[in-house]
């Protein structure tokens, strides 16, 4: 007994160090990507593109389950991006409340009998509406498909541009995102999908569809999200892109070949998280096909959306997440150490299952010996310390390191006490906000292990409007 309870603490403490080394080399990875980012920002001159006919042109993907709080401001946002030609396409998947009767209120609807493929696999589709206001707005009405997935294959079956971005219905983009999101497709090398970063919009003030002033949430819970979030995106998903490692654009805000996403049937309808298991199977088959590419991290062009403002629908989302990379890593287990599929399979899919999707099973027994040795009176009081300070003092001191990069490079928070504020979740964002979203995680994972698969709606309180 003896023995084992050493062994694991053991195993513990040296899965913490191995973790936190890695973000380390993430953090230091993203402060150089985004200088070089800022440097090829300068070579491209974005105001110029804004205008120019030869910008490739996008159809915003929107898919709205019971969105009717805010889908008007975010499609009035959307409206007025500034880029040179764009279309939007919101999917009413089958909403139980107002959504389309909102939409149809604010733009003006007229059903169509505009013609309709389905070349990706979703749920029939009762209606297509465009607005008599706006041309650029076409709304498709269906039945409920149960998943995101089948919803944004229902927009990317009506999508005509080249490329296609896809939203979160209660996104609000800056005003220059998409044409920011773009900027790696400028280059010389192929880049097939770019992921932009997404932030809370809660505690921040919208006018007319946009953003007019960052503010930090005033609750605890959704202040502790945007550090979480501000790590997730500015260490890990930069630092992964940086090596063409990425193996996730956020589902809210990223950009892809439409020819690209309908050679391979578009998103997987009972994917669910559509947005992983999407880029996994991108690098699947360009890795097969033996073709030259990049999924690439933007870090400037921001996607404001709604976190969860309680612990209910902050635990149903995270849950979902954990079910999500169980079911994508489980189906593409073959790519692991699979030379094929190069620096993918032998790198960041290991990663993936032991230091995400194993995570939780694994801090649940360190965290259950650490106890146990205590109450048996063998805890190592050197092994303690050293617990302490990689487990806790180190991967805090990259939480403020994000925190800090952010505010150094893009402002967003123009107020020193939002900055102060931030700084000081950073210190509760391992403890014990961490222990909380480690029984969401393993809900997650029984849920998953049992067959509950059901797609479960957040609650939104909507944008703080003026």
């Amino acid at each position: 007994m003896l023995v084992f309870l050493e062994l694991s603490n053991n195993t513990l403490f040296v899965y913490y160090l191995i973790s936190n080394l890695v973000y380390l080399g993430l953090l230091i990875t993203s402060i150089v990507s985004s200088a070089q980012h800022q440097r090829r920002l300068a070579s491209i001159r974005l105001e110029g593109l804004k205008t120019s006919p030869f910008v490739p042109s996008i159809s915003l993907l929107v898919p709205a389950h019971n969105e009717e709080a805010c889908i008007a401001d975010s499609v009035r946002s959307l409206l007025a991006l500034d880029y040179p030609e764009f279309e939007v396409i919101v999917v009413n998947d089958g909403s139980r409340d107002r959504t389309l009767e909102v939409l149809q209120s604010e733009f003006q609807l007229r059903e169509t009998d505009i013609l309709y493929v389905p070349e990706a696999p979703c749920r029939p589709v009762r209606g297509v509406y465009m607005s008599a206001t706006e041309p650029r707005l076409l709304v498709v009405d269906k039945e409920s498909g149960g998943s995101k997935a089948d919803a944004t294959n229902a927009a990317l079956n009506a999508a005509s541009s080249q490329y296609v971005c896809v939203l979160d219905a209660d996104a609000i983009l800056e005003p220059d995102a998409l044409i920011r999101i773009m900027a790696p497709m400028f280059g010389g090398q192929r880049v097939v999908a770019a992921g932009g970063i997404v932030r809370a919009i809660n505690g921040c003030r919208v006018t007319d569809g946009r953003m007019a002033e960052a503010r930090l949430p005033r609750g605890r819970l959704e202040t502790m999200q945007v550090v979480e979030y501000l790590r997730a995106f500015l260490i890990g998903r930069e630092g992964w892109a940086y090596f063409n490692l990425l193996l996730i654009i956020s589902g809210a805000f990223g950009v892809f070949e439409r020819n690209l996403l309908r050679r391979i049937g578009g998103y997987r309808p009972k994917a669910i998280g559509e947005d992983i298991d999407l880029v996994v199977r991108l690098h699947r088959h360009l890795r097969e096909q033996e073709e030259d590419y990049r999924i690439s991290f933007v870090p400037d062009p921001v996607c404001w959306t709604e976190v969860p403002p309680d612990l209910r629908s902050l635990a149903s989302q995270r849950a979902r997440w954990q079910k999500g990379i169980m079911d994508v890593l489980w189906k593409n287990r073959d790519m692991v150490f699979n030379p094929r599929y190069g620096r993918i399979g032998m790198i960041a899919l290991p990663y993936h299952w032991v230091w995400e999707m194993l995570a939780p099973v694994i801090e649940l027994v360190g965290y259950s010996t650490i106890i146990a040795a205590a109450l048996l009176g063998v805890l190592n009081r050197d092994f303690f310390v050293l617990f302490l300070l990689f487990g806790y003092a180190f991967a805090t001191l990259i939480s403020i390191g994000g925190v800090l990069q952010e505010e150094i490079t893009y402002r967003r928070y123009q107020n020193w006490r939002d900055v102060a504020r931030l700084v000081g979740y950073c210190f509760l964002e391992h403890f014990p906000y961490r222990q909380m979203h480690l029984w969401w995680r393993l809900k997650g994972m029984w849920q998953y292990l049992r067959g509950d698969f059901h797609w479960q709606p957040l609650r939104r309180a909507g944008f703080q409007k003026t």
